[in-house]
This record gives C-alpha cells, sequence and structure tokens, in this order.
C-alpha cells in the first residue's frame, strides 16, 4: 500500500481516527485531574473536543475550548508552554511508536453550529427547504 494512500481521498484512516480519540480523551484525562503543573490551566476547565491526526500520526491537532469560552487565547498559549510535559504525560498512557507532536487550536464547531441553526431561521431559507423539488415531480 502506497505510504500516503489515505491523503485526500475518503477522509481520515480508521487508525488516524482511533489514534486521535485515544490522545483526546487521554488529555481530556489529564487537564481534568489537573495533572500539568501550570496555574493558568488549573484555573481553567478546557474542553478538549476533537484531535486531528495527520496520516504518518506524527502531529496531533487538539481542538480545545475553555468553559465558556472566555480566554480562548490564554488558554492556547498555556496548553502550547506546557506542549512538553504534555506529550511526556500522553506518551506515559498511550503505546504508541511515537508520540505525536501536539499543537492547539481554538474549537469553533460551536459557533459554526449556531451560525446554522440561524441560517435554516430565516425565513428565506425555511421557504427553500419546505418548498418541494420540481424534479421529484416529474
Amino acid at each position: 500500500m502506497a505510504k500516503n494512500s489515505f491523503q485526500g481521498k475518503d477522509g481520515p484512516s480508521t487508525r488516524q481516527l482511533r489514534v486521535g480519540e485515544l490522545i483526546r480523551r487521554t488529555m481530556s484525562q489529564l487537564l481534568q485531574r489537573g495533572e500539568v503543573h501550570d496555574p493558568d490551566l488549573q484555573r481553567m476547565s478546557i474542553t478538549v473536543g476533537e484531535v486531528r491526526m495527520t496520516p504518518d500520526l506524527s502531529i496531533a491537532t487538539c481542538f480545545v475550548l475553555p468553559l465558556g469560552g472566555k480566554d480562548a487565547d490564554l488558554a492556547i498559549a498555556a496548553l502550547a508552554r506546557n506542549k512538553g510535559e504534555l506529550r511526556h504525560l500522553i506518551s506515559k498512557d498511550v503505546k504508541l511508536k511515537v508520540t505525536p507532536d501536539l499543537r492547539f487550536r481554538i474549537d469553533d464547531m460551536y459557533d459554526r453550529m449556531d451560525a446554522t441553526r440561524a441560517m435554516f431561521a430565516e425565513d428565506r431559507v425555511a421557504k427553500d427547504v419546505a418548498a418541494p423539488d420540481s424534479d421529484e415531480d416529474a
């Protein structure tokens, strides 16, 4: 099988999804238990919404959001500052050949969901959704 056979074709492979979910759960537990010794991180409750892995499993992009969405930039900076300690703690729990490099991004999924709901609530969009397709009648 080719080295990059899953890249850009059908989305992430099963292995990418499985490893990403394992890292997401582990990171959530580490942050919840306060195992990272940083006062900024211990003051915040951070949700790890998703972890996306590169095809070679060398980079894990973690989408995180502090509770309430406040101080998101502070949370990203604190996580980036403690990237080495987080990697070390993850490597103890997750048995991988190489522990991936961690990158942190703000999780904007909830904002996108709100925008989608607002779009479907608009009158013109509701009319289009409710109107029967002319192709189905023919």
